[in-house]
């Protein structure tokens, strides 16, 4: 769900002196809340700041465009992480810095409705990556073994080493690439129809490398988390010496919220 974007804050000159807030997610909250000297910045204290149920969670912080450096990063999704265990939460890109706790109080009064909308929906949800590699020598010896026209091609080309043609060489090739494809999307499809019916929804992202076929998010209801789980260790023990799994989570849902803020700034 794409949130509507806040008006731009008024631009004014700022330096690494002056005091900011660190926004990390919006939770629905209406009492001052402490989660502990966890922020950015060196474990800086990380508290809410209020406008009637919503609360912003944030941290104290000089006015500048933090680099995405590792530490910091981790720093990010660590608070993010830590209030998720007891409150749903909009997460927020990371680096949204405000030049004042009334400006973060003007954010959640002037796209109140929107906040509660989304936390409406994304009540008690948590997302799950999953990432699927395969080996592609076992996939094509699979293909192999299965697909005749290919096997007798093959043995064909093998039998006749001396004089097999380049032309001979490129059909293999051609039919193995189709045949890896069809193999590819069947693979997707039975990882999809298996774990669709445990989730709300499903996003998919562009694969990284050449030997990833899958790299997706879940968005599941928190109590089904533990059958989520157990439905992923099956499928990956089904697959066990063809694909490796990489399952991570439960993470807020940063593949299902975005949150576009028009911030200037600080020049």
């Amino acid at each position: 769900m794409t949130m509507p974007a806040a008006e731009p804050l008024p631009a004014v000159p700022a330096t690494a002196t002056e005091e900011g807030k660190y926004v990390y997610c919006i939770i629905r909250h209406e009492r001052p809340k402490e989660f502990g000297q966890i922020g950015i910045g060196g474990g800086m204290r990380v508290y809410t700041v209020h406008h009637g149920d919503l609360s912003a969670v944030v941290s104290d912080t000089p006015i500048v465009i933090y680099d995405p450096t590792r530490d910091n990063v981790l720093a990010h999704e660590f608070v993010n992480e830590t209030v998720m265990r007891e409150f749903t939460v909009i997460p927020m890109s990371f680096g949204t810095v405000f030049r004042s706790e009334s400006d973060v109080t003007e954010l959640l009064r002037s796209t109140y409705q929107a906040f509660s909308d989304v936390l409406d929906k994304m009540q008690d949800k948590i997302e799950f990556g999953l990432k699927v590699l395969w080996e592609r020598d076992k996939v094509v010896a699979t293909i192999e073994r299965e697909n005749d026209e290919i096997r007798r091609l093959k043995d064909e080309i093998t039998r006749n080493a001396a004089s097999s043609t380049y032309f001979a060489r490129m059909q293999l090739g051609r039919l193995l690439e189709a045949a890896l494809e069809e193999m590819g999307n069947r693979y997707l499809a039975d990882v999809h129809d298996a774990l669709k019916p445990l989730c709300v929804a499903s996003r998919s992202n562009k694969p990284i490398g050449d030997r990833m076929i899958m790299n997706a998010a879940f968005l599941v209801e928190r109590d089904r988390e533990k059958d989520f789980d157990d439905r992923v260790r099956e499928v990956s023990h089904r697959y066990e010496n063809l694909l490796t799994f990489k399952y991570t989570g439960p993470w807020p849902p940063y593949n299902f919220v975005n949150i576009k803020l028009k911030l200037e700034r600080a020049n």
